[in-house]
């Protein structure tokens, strides 16, 4: 069978390219907002899903917890580990896959990390292995885009030059997904690479049921990184906080 593509994709050194340029100091004062908002007690067990190289890991082990990042890949992982301690702990991990049985404080998958599935059974499998990674009573944030205002604001075509790479960017969206077509086009190569990223379409009712399903209850929805109220057509973020109620 054909590997899924964020297999490929994430693992790529373009991918890495492209979205490591991200705002750390947005990522930072995100981190150190959620932090002083959910007010976990010192030393609480984190689980990051989808932690990629870990920068999210690390904010929140700079703020005392104790940390644990898994991503499907390898590179991501393997440079994550170059930052490893005593309170900051990496592994190869694949979200569908139980992980560890409720050992965690709180889990976080931030910044669109879910939704690349092709059943839905998977999506599923995912939120299963995040609701029995935590404690009872414990904590899941889960950030994604709101769907409605990414239709809205969709920016169809786009180039992004970053160290003699060009990408070209085209977005599209149907009825169940958001895709975005990346055309790497790099020199050192004879033809462009092309990948293609594919997102489910799940809004905050959506999620509701796969909580509801897996035993998590949604305890309150931002719409932004400042956590602003959730606006369905206004908000750029859908931003949950879920608790484990059985």
């Amino acid at each position: 069978m054909k590997e899924s593509w964020f297999k490929n994709w994430f693992n790529s050194p373009y991918y890495h390219q492209l979205y490591f340029h991200r705002d750390e100091t947005e990522a930072a004062a995100f981190i150190n907002k959620l932090i002083g908002y959910i007010k976990p007690p010192h030393g609480s067990r984190m689980l990051d899903v989808a932690c990629g190289k870990g920068r999210h890991s690390m904010q929140l082990a700079a703020n005392g917890f104790d940390v644990t990042g898994i991503d499907l890949s390898e590179d991501s992982i393997a440079e994550a580990l170059l930052h490893e301690n005593e309170k900051l702990h990496f592994y190869q991990h694949d979200m569908r896959l139980p992980f560890w049985i409720n050992y965690f404080d709180v889990a976080l998958n931030l910044f669109t990390s879910f939704g690349y599935f092709r059943t839905q059974r998977e999506h599923d499998n995912a939120i299963r292995t995040i609701a029995q990674a935590i404690k009872p009573q414990g904590l899941f944030v889960m950030d994604y885009l709101n769907v409605h205002f990414a239709e809205d604001h969709l920016i169809h075509k786009s180039e992004k030059a970053i160290d003699e790479i060009n990408f070209v960017i085209t977005k599209w969206f149907d009825e169940d997904h958001f895709y975005k077509k990346i055309e790497v086009e790099d020199e050192r190569m004879e033809e462009p690479l092309v990948y293609t990223e594919k997102v489910a379409k799940f809004s905050l009712g959506d999620f509701t049921d796969m909580f509801a399903y897996q035993g998590l209850q949604i305890k309150e929805v931002f719409g932004d990184y400042n956590f602003s109220n959730y606006d369905i057509q206004k908000s750029p973020r859908l931003i949950m906080i879920a608790e484990k109620i059985k």
